[in-house]
């Protein structure tokens, strides 16, 4: 079989292919395949890739982190100190202050043994001596109490549990242990902080502690009591150009009040909601590659058709609750956060946020309208990992093509012409199956079968038809009961050239036989 495309006079652009054969064969200036190339690329998280200051900063964090986790001190946050040298400085200075009313006494003692006879400075003598005592009794008292407090601190120390084995998302965090994925989740942490290692320190040690301490992960409710609708609001979907798992956020679900009010409508279903997003990250997390060359992040979509706007104050709260915990304690774990079928209030509603997220954070959003979405994902997915609501190829349980099933191929229709695809069935009992999308559509297609017998009828597999912007892409099958060809029409009537995009494939009954 072959695949054919013909301009709008209908010249072929190749001679037919040997029979059994499937291809895409088009003129040079009309189709070509489908670039593998990707538009983006993460960070490298190879060593020899970083600049100098960065590898610099890496292994000032790496001593930081080697040293708290050895010590016994990661999860310390600084307070404990700052309270034990108060503490220091005010005993000091109770200590000054008895020394210095000692000293006026003593002098004003002086004074009055000069004035008092012998008998009296036998008495001062006495009295000297008796404080004397005291003063040594008080210095004994000071250092057994020191004593004391350098056992309480001895006892303390040896109390303290040095885990060697602590880790973050599954990686070790203590460096001696060679392990080469800790530098990566490390980088994550100095990336977040412009290379400056104290502040990333800092960061790590916050989302340890709040990895121990929130109450989410602890809590067994398994999402339990969450609207059934919820299931298909954050879920993870093939892979982008780079090998980066996508993840499709599909806020429109929040558009039924019933579920609105049972997953936002109250501070328990609020907390519900939030322990549930947490958990699908840490899910989605569990998927990515920290080693080296990597897929260390996703790639996140997030849908707002339909999506409540601004004036529903629980979900906007909802929002930035979530965007602030994954600022904070998932850094660097999304490569780009796409959002597509933005509405017109989106904008208004971004700079109640926008405000709080790091610039670096604000550099990986895309906004994508309407009639753009297609266009803006296949920057970043191949059109088959693109969901068919989105554009894409991509459909659930497809049985009729697999990655391997074909090259996508495609195709430029100019302003005001035509294009069409013949895919050729050399022999009788051969069924073609075929893809084919249009980017942003709005043009006229129609689909028939052209028997090679010029005495057989032509068969219109598919009516003309006008297709809108929001058309998904076209699946379709023929039988072919002769040898013959299906010719796949597109005429573009608008002043802007399209981007066709499409695939096929054929099956032979006989070859079924054999």
């Amino acid at each position: 079989m072959a695949v054919e495309a013909v301009s709008g006079n209908g010249a072929e652009a190749v001679a037919p292919a040997p029979a059994k054969e499937v291809s895409a064969k088009v003129e040079a200036k009309e189709a070509v395949a489908v670039s593998k190339n990707a538009s983006f690329r993460e960070e490298s998280n190879f060593l020899d890739d970083l600049k100098e200051s960065e590898k610099k900063a890496l292994a000032e964090l790496r001593d930081k982190v080697e040293a708290a986790i050895v010590e016994g001190k990661l999860f310390d946050d600084g307070k404990k100190a700052e309270e034990k040298e108060a503490a220091t400085a005010k005993k000091k200075a109770e200590v000054d202050v008895e020394k210095k009313e000692e000293e006026v006494k003593k002098e004003k003692e002086a004074d009055a043994e000069e004035k008092k006879e012998e008998e009296e400075k036998k008495e001062a003598s006495a009295v000297e001596k008796k404080e004397a005592h005291g003063e040594e009794k008080k210095e004994e008292e000071a250092k057994e109490e020191a004593k004391q407090e350098e056992a309480g601190e001895g006892e303390k120390a040896a109390a303290v549990v040095v885990d060697k084995d602590i880790s973050l998302w599954g990686v070790p965090l203590l460096p001696s242990k060679g392990d080469e994925a800790t530098d990566v989740v490390l980088l994550k942490f100095l990336r977040a902080r412009d290379f400056k290692a104290g502040a990333a320190f800092e960061m790590l040690r916050k989302t340890l502690r709040w990895r121990r301490e929130w109450d989410g992960f602890a809590a067994e409710d398994g999402g339990e009591g969450l609207p059934e609708e919820l299931e298909g609001a954050c879920y993870l979907d093939g892979a982008d150009r780079e090998g980066h798992p996508v993840c499709y956020n599909a806020l429109g679900v929040f558009a039924d009040d019933a579920v609105y009010k049972k997953a936002l409508g109250t501070e328990e279903g609020k907390a519900r909601f939030l322990r549930w997003r947490v958990r699908a990250m840490e899910r989605h997390v569990a998927e990515l590659d920290f080693k080296p060359g990597g897929a260390a992040s996703l790639l996140q979509v997030t849908d707002l058709r339909n999506s409540p706007g601004p004036a529903k104050k629980d979900f906007r709260v909802a929002v930035k609750q979530v965007l602030d915990l994954f600022q904070d304690n998932y850094p660097e774990l999304v490569a780009r956060n796409i959002l597509i079928n933005v509405p017109f209030w989106y904008y208004a509603f971004s700079t109640l946020f926008y405000p709080f997220m790091t610039q670096r954070t604000k550099s990986k959003f895309v906004i994508a309208r309407p009639s753009k979405v297609t266009e803006t994902l296949l920057k970043y997915i191949p059109i088959e990992a693109i969901p068919v609501k989105y554009g894409g190829l991509k459909r659930d349980n497809d049985t009729e093509f697999s990655a391997d099933d074909g090259e996508v191929t495609e195709l430029i229709v100019k302003a005001n012409s035509t294009e069409t695809i013949e895919i050729e069935a050399t022999e009788a009992d051969t069924t073609l199956t075929w893809d084919l999308t249009v980017l942003g559509w709005e043009v006229n297609y129609k689909e028939e079968f052209v028997p090679a017998d010029e005495g057989s009828y032509t068969i219109i597999v598919r009516k003309g038809k006008k297709m809108g912007s929001s058309e998904e892409a076209v699946r379709n099958s023929f039988r072919a009961g002769e040898p013959g060809k299906v010719v796949l029409t597109v005429e573009n009537t608008s002043n802007k050239k399209k981007k066709v995009l499409f695939r096929h494939k054929a099956k032979s009954s006989y070859a079924k036989k054999c």
